[in-house]
């Protein structure tokens, strides 16, 4: 009679790289944020937290808090859109 003997195994967790595109959550960047972007973007978290998530509240919000568009002016609903294009958001 033939006897095995097993080794009992730790359950071990698979490693992942670091370095996988999809894990990037900046993948689309060319760049480093302009300062410019980091406002806007801290600015639109604030205004989903307390305004609202409707365009017409969005544009409200920036306007009301006076991050501008990238030309000075006040926003609008379609330099809003055209910028959020522009940004690949």
């Amino acid at each position: 009679m033939t006897t095995t003997t097993t080794t009992p195994t730790t359950p071990t967790t698979p490693t992942t790289p670091t370095t996988w595109p999809y894990l990037d959550p900046h993948q689309s960047r060319t760049h480093a944020p302009t300062p410019y972007e980091v406002k806007l973007a801290r600015t639109l978290e604030a205004i989903f937290t307390e305004d609202g998530h409707d365009l017409a509240a969005v544009v409200a919000g920036l306007n009301a808090r006076q991050v501008r568009t990238p030309d000075g002016e006040p926003w609008t609903e379609e330099t809003f859109r055209t910028e959020m294009q522009r940004l690949g958001a």
